[in-house]
């Protein structure tokens, strides 16, 4: 029995013992975790119970952006040894599915996702995971860093699919966590500037800060208008939206440049429609991303040569006893919040 942070059911947290499985096998390792991000599918499971098809039917613990020390390492493990600090992938596919044969494990129906019901994840001292998921963590990045790494990779995952050709100008629609790291790694990648869209003052303030980031208020000035404006009426030569607002999609078209790419990142709670013909008269390219693949270790290279610095993103830290505190607090989705984090260990 170890102590956890449980979501009983919708509505319910506690933090209490619970079983759960320890015992390291030979390709496995066991960490014990530092540092824990507060996602917001992890909130959205506290105020829901669900995401879509993903039910709490039983009691589930919460947690899967991590980082840590390896304190344990199996038989076959050679590349990671014991005092290794690390950050851990949360998803574990079917390695002989046909999606990791293609190498687009993200997708694979048999991906078992830590925190993803029936999944427990890791909002606990120790836990145990294979090591061809776990990465070692630089010197220079610390652990909450480290915990990062987990929500970054899914804007590494957007740039990538977006095939950025250097000196492109991109629009990030959505100045939360995942729309700030996503221009980061769409700059990363190539672009020479990123305008940055949402109604929140304080979020936009942040992203601000960042040089090649532009945000856009959106309750003072259309980013059509905007856009327009900035590219002599051409358009944006990528487009992230990353709110997963329906009403994103109202006119979102008239910002991408002919032949451009939208890339969908943010999951809308509602069917959500598009302009078909809008789309085809501009021959723009639809890409799609859902969480990532093959990207970690990148995602760890760019935050160590220090071209990403996610530090900024980071607005409070709680201890581990203090976790359901964290959750109520992210629920309350503060205009000032990007990134709450819980430290398991002084």
């Amino acid at each position: 029995m170890v102590q956890a942070l449980v979501l009983e059911k919708k509505g319910e947290l506690s933090l209490r013992d619970i079983d759960l499985p320890l015992e390291v096998g030979p390709d496995d390792v066991k960490i014990a975790i530092d540092t824990v991000g507060v996602c917001g599918s992890d909130v959205h499971y506290y105020t829901h119970g669900a995401i879509g098809s993903f039910v709490v039917r039983e009691p589930m613990v919460l947690g899967h952006e991590a980082a840590g020390t390896i304190v344990a390492v199996g038989t076959n493990v050679k590349n990671l040894k014991v005092g290794d600090r690390v950050c851990m992938e949360p998803g574990v596919p079917n390695m002989n599915s046909r999606a990791t044969k293609l190498g687009i494990y993200n997708v694979d129906p048999d991906v078992r996702f830590w925190a993803t019901p029936p999944v427990h994840g890791v909002l606990t001292p120790e836990v145990v995971h294979p090591a061809a998921f776990t990465y070692k963590l630089p010197d220079n990045v610390s652990f909450a860093e480290g915990a990062m790494v987990e929500p970054f990779a899914v804007g590494l995952q957007a740039a990538t699919r977006a095939r950025i050709t250097p000196g492109d100008v991109a629009v990030v629609i959505g100045c939360g966590p995942i729309g700030i790291m996503t221009a980061l790694a769409a700059l990363a990648g190539g672009c020479s500037r990123v305008y940055i869209s949402d109604l929140s003052a304080p979020k936009l303030a942040i992203a601000g800060q960042y040089p090649g980031i532009h945000p856009v208020n959106i309750t003072e000035t259309p980013l059509a208008e905007v856009i327009a404006r900035e590219t002599e009426g051409w358009g944006a030569d990528v487009v992230f939206e990353a709110s997963g607002s329906p009403r994103a999609y109202e006119g979102i078209f008239d910002i991408v440049r002919p032949g451009g790419t939208l890339v969908l990142i943010g999951m809308p709670v509602e069917t959500t429609k598009f302009d078909v013909a809008a789309a085809i008269i501009k021959e723009a390219r639809i890409e799609t991303v859902f969480r990532y693949a093959n990207n970690f270790d990148r995602a760890v290279n760019l935050i160590a040569s220090g071209k990403v610095d996610l530090k900024p993103l980071i607005s409070e830290t709680f201890d581990f006893a203090r976790s359901i505190e964290a959750f109520d607090r992210a629920a309350k989705g503060l205009a000032t919040d990007v990134k709450l984090q819980i430290r398991l260990r002084g």
